[in-house]
């Protein structure tokens, strides 16, 4: 059994390097970790208002002493993990990104977190003792040194937090669809409420991501409670990182919101009326809608993320 721990959330970028032999980097914990001995890819969290993009290169660099490059988006992953000698259990939403070296020198890191960055064939890596977020994106089945709690724990779905500056903080992960009819001739659209953030404009259906659940799996149920629609789950295409450093809304108090949203596309093979099941929250109005009308759209009556991810499935 799991001892009742504290419950928290945090957002962390990761990257796969490999080098010309096939081989990829990895770190391992030291002593000072929670988890001495094992081996991850190099990565962290992600630091309010900062790019995941940014992230990857940062704590590469700062665990393995090499200058990456990020190329490529290779997978979204959650997790939770117990760690009784800190008493919480945590929530990771992990983005696993694809690097090229760019330059630096491998180093150890005596009394850091991790201590050694060596790079390991796929055959290695398969027998060492892995965080089981490496195993998963790197296709291997080895043994995994987290310790889970048997089931998610009650975590508030908005939590603000004091900064430094004397405005509140929130840090979000969430997870939005592309959603098409089986033909791409139209797509779901759904409208902020007024009193929100953005009221007013269209969005993408989706939503925050509950604790312990995947964000793929999460999607999916935001595309019921908010339009009524069954989705498949076809592609994940892109992550949006934004910031509204003095965000109004329902709080009644200003907020620095950080966003990070995956964004996927998404195959509704049999469109339905639309019907808002979570009546009275962020969101007012959902309809399908051409994509010739969708391009007619102006900057200003889409989301931040809306116009990122169109551009980004080319719907633009």
């Amino acid at each position: 059994m799991t001892p009742a721990l504290e419950p928290l959330r945090r957002i962390a970028a990761y990257a796969v390097a490999t080098d010309d032999d096939g081989r990829v980097l990895l770190v391992r914990a030291s002593s000072r970790s929670g988890t001495p001995g094992v081996w991850s890819l190099p990565g962290g969290a992600v630091d309010h208002g900062e790019d995941p993009n940014h992230t990857v290169v940062r704590e590469t660099a700062a665990e393995t002493g090499l200058s990456v490059a990020v190329t490529g988006l290779r997978d979204v992953l959650a997790d939770m993990r117990s760690l009784p000698h800190r008493g919480v259990t945590i929530h990771t939403d992990r983005l696993i990104y694809t690097v090229s070296i760019r330059g630096g020198t491998l180093v150890d890191r005596v009394g850091h977190p991790t201590d050694l960055a060596r790079w390991h064939t796929p055959a290695e890596a398969a027998e060492l003792k892995l965080r089981q977020f490496t195993a998963a994106a790197l296709g291997l089945d080895a043994a995994s040194a987290d310790l889970r709690p048997e089931e998610a724990p009650d975590f508030p779905s908005f939590y603000a937090y004091p900064g430094p500056d004397g405005l509140h903080r929130a840090q979000r992960f969430a997870a939005y669809a592309i959603a098409t009819d089986a033909d791409q001739t139209s797509l779901l659209l759904t409208r902020i409420a007024p009193g929100y953030p953005g009221a007013g404009c269209w969005h993408l259906p989706g939503g925050g991501t509950d604790y312990g659940e995947q964000p793929g799996s999460a999607l999916i149920r935001e595309l019921v409670e908010e339009t009524g629609q069954q989705g498949r789950l076809i592609e994940l295409l892109g992550v949006a990182s934004h910031r509204d450093a003095a965000s109004l809304g329902p709080e009644g108090y200003p907020i620095d919101w950080h966003g990070v949203r995956a964004f996927y596309r998404v195959i509704v093979d049999d469109p339905t009326e639309v019907t808002i099941h979570d009546v009275g929250g962020s969101t007012s109005e959902a309809r399908w809608m051409s994509l010739s009308d969708v391009r007619r759209l102006g900057d200003d009556q889409l989301t931040e993320v809306t116009a990122e991810a169109l551009a980004k499935a080319r719907l633009t």
